[in-house]
């Protein structure tokens, strides 16, 4: 297992080192002076934006700054916000738990309805129940998100009023954050009604950024179940008096969650892309607003620092799911 383990990390070590490239090079093709907009509508004078430029390193060549860049990156400082001047990971660390809480509460929803759903619907393939699940999970990841959010806020919000528009918890309560996830630190807070309030604004963000992993996860369940449900032990197990609940839940779903945890796997990447835009949406205080946040900013640091932190957990969260693999099925650590 421990072989296995570091072959999967080979892999990550040059795909970490891609990244920081690509992170690089996008940021600094992005139209505007970073400086120039530090200055704002006062404006500076052509020394002090050519002091601004040595100051910050941005006069010397693009091959000398990402060669710096690999420099501070290897002494795990990943630079400092041009425009909040705090450090980029400090930043990073204090909005990611709330773009964690609501990716988790999102994948929560996917799992509990996306598994339950394609392991009925493969089981009655060809009923009602069969096609409707699968024209849904269509419709789910075909449906833009920034439509989907907008959507349901003009609905749930703006009609009928049943859940607020945007940010965490409302005004009416403040607290010490312990944890910075506003359900344990609004549970821990004891105000009544902090709980309420914060499970509230997270309904609507959460369905939003959990309906393409739901989709997902349905089909890729209904697929999974059905090749297994075809092979020779099913029939075997069947034919030996089992009940459907033990043939299905044990000998068929085992076997059959090995794709669906690659797809599980795989959608934290897909989530981290939807929490930009539904953030957005809902004015939620995560990293995808930080992001969008300093792009328009031209933050180079903070927009670099942001993308290699989250492809570092997306990296992470895969190799999770590789040693997952051998743990499930141990022929992969010897056939990989």
């Amino acid at each position: 297992m421990f072989v296995y383990f570091l072959r999967k990390l080979i892999v990550i070590l040059p795909t970490f080192f891609g990244v920081t490239l690509v992170a690089f090079v996008f940021i600094r093709t992005l139209p505007g002076d970073p400086v120039m907009l530090m200055a704002g509508e006062r404006g500076m004078s052509p020394e002090r934006h050519a002091e601004l430029m040595a100051e910050m390193g941005f006069d010397k060549p693009i091959i000398v700054q990402y060669g710096l860049y690999l420099k501070q990156l290897a002494g795990g400082d990943f630079g400092t916000s041009i425009i909040t001047k705090q450090p980029v990971l400090k930043e990073f660390a204090t909005l990611f738990p709330a773009t964690i809480e609501l990716s988790i509460c999102a994948m929560i929803i996917a799992i509990f309805f996306g598994l339950p759903a394609g392991m009925i619907a493969a089981t009655r393939r060809g009923s009602v129940f069969d096609h409707t699940v699968m024209t849904s999970a269509l419709t789910g990841y075909s449906m833009p998100i920034f439509w989907w959010g907008l959507l349901l806020i003009i609905f749930f919000s703006g009609i009928l009023g049943w859940t607020p528009v945007s940010g965490r918890v409302s005004l009416l309560y403040y607290f010490e954050t312990v944890t910075g996830f506003m359900l344990i630190d609004s549970f821990l807070s004891g105000q009544e009604g902090a709980f309420i309030s914060a499970m509230s604004h997270l309904i609507l963000p959460s369905i939003v950024l959990g309906t393409i992993p739901l989709a997902v996860i349905a089909r890729q369940t209904r697929s999974a179940m059905l090749e297994v449900l075809s092979e020779d032990y099913v029939r075997t197990a069947r034919a030996k008096g089992l009940g459907p609940m033990r043939v299905i839940g044990v000998h068929a779903l085992r076997n059959a969650m090995i794709p669906v945890i690659t797809v599980i796997g795989l959608q934290v990447g897909v989530l981290f892309a939807g929490a930009i835009l539904t953030e957005t949406i809902f004015s939620w205080p995560g990293i995808g607003k930080w992001m969008v946040d300093s792009i328009f900013r031209r933050d180079y640091p903070a927009v670099q620092g942001g993308l290699l932190l989250i492809a570092a957990i997306v990296m992470i969260v895969n190799l999770v799911v590789d040693l997952l693999y051998g743990l499930i099925n141990p022929q992969i650590r010897h056939t990989d």
